[in-house]
């Protein structure tokens, strides 16, 4: 039942990223880890789709869970499921605040949550109807950025109130969200095949991908300033770095990329739907780290205070990639 469940979610899934999700090939691999080296988490709900993931600084690990009426938390080992009240749809974007609150997108209450660290919840509610929401990432001054696909523009969301941030052409879309140390903003507007910024004083720029027809989706940032971004239809990891881009393939076949960050040492991690693999970018070559399992479908990716790398798979688990394995050579 899960491997069903989970070919069904990878459609709905793709579906939401503008694309399809193609079937069969085979990616050369650089590097195989053996399975033993990842620790997995199985969901106790067979129907439990882990989709967004997200690292706390006091070591905890969340996951938002699809049409499931519950958060994830995993905490010393050990999963908890924490009660929303009303069931999550699609939740694409999650966050984890410096107090160690969780912020995920409630589509079907037309709202951005809260979930506090002992479970206490707080909806804003948006005051347009929403038929999807986006990524979404926090700010060094606490405010909740997500994207708004629908509305073709970026949202703030601080002290309770929403500010937004309409995108001028049309062909926006936004999906993947990352802030940098200053407060600036980037996004991917993927039927634009940009990528945006929006500067802490409220000014934006785009810039045109170079590849076209990319479908930009998830977008991080690295600690030099690199904005990374997956390239969905084009099978490639993006970076642009003082107005210059440049990219790498993630193999001859479509990996069906999802997911997107940055380590510490500046490694990126991203996931690979279609190979059941996460991949790391490192110096300009690219490692394959199988998963222990054929169906294993990493939607999102999250690196810890350690280093460790985790993800969420739509397949029905939350898996973790120790440092000292992801860091090898």
């Amino acid at each position: 039942m899960p491997r069903k469940l989970a070919s069904v979610r990878v459609g709905t899934l793709a579906a939401v990223l503008g694309i399809a999700v193609l079937a069969g090939g085979a990616l050369l691999l650089v590097r195989a880890v053996p399975e033993q080296k990842f620790v997995e988490y199985r969901m106790d709900e067979p129907q439990d789709a882990p989709i967004a993931i997200a690292a706390g600084t006091d070591g905890s690990i969340w996951f938002t869970i699809d049409h499931a009426d519950a958060i994830g938390r995993l905490r010393n080992g050990r999963i908890e499921r924490l009660p929303t009240s009303s069931r999550n749809i699609e939740p694409l974007g999650l966050a984890v605040a410096a107090d160690g609150s969780a912020w995920y997108t409630d589509l079907a209450a037309r709202a951005i949550a809260r979930i506090s660290s002992v479970g206490e919840i707080a909806r804003f509610v948006l005051d347009t109807p929403i038929t999807r929401l986006g990524r979404l990432a926090i700010a060094p001054d606490g405010a909740a950025w997500f994207a708004d696909p629908t509305g073709y523009g970026m949202t703030r969301l601080k002290d309770g109130v929403f500010t937004r941030y309409q995108i001028e052409s049309a062909r926006g879309g936004p999906y993947g969200v990352a802030v940098t140390a200053d407060g600036a903003i980037w996004a991917t507007l993927q039927n634009g095949n940009q990528l945006l910024q929006l500067a802490a004083d409220g000014t934006s720029r785009t810039f045109d991908l170079p590849r076209g027809g990319a479908v930009p989706t998830d977008v991080a940032v690295g600690s030099d300033g690199s904005v990374w971004f997956l390239q969905f239809r084009a099978n490639r990891i993006g970076r642009f770095k003082d107005g210059q881009f440049s990219d790498v393939e993630a193999g001859r076949e479509n990996a069906g990329l999802s997911g997107i960050a940055v380590a510490p040492n500046d490694d990126v991690w991203f996931g690979m739907l279609r190979r059941a693999s996460l991949g790391r970018l490192r110096n300009g070559h690219i490692a394959v780290f199988a998963l222990p399992r054929d169906n294993a479908r990493p939607f999102s990716v999250a690196v810890d205070r350690d280093g460790n790398i985790w993800y969420a798979d739509i397949s029905g688990f939350v898996g973790m990639l120790p440092a000292r394995y992801a860091g090898a050579r």
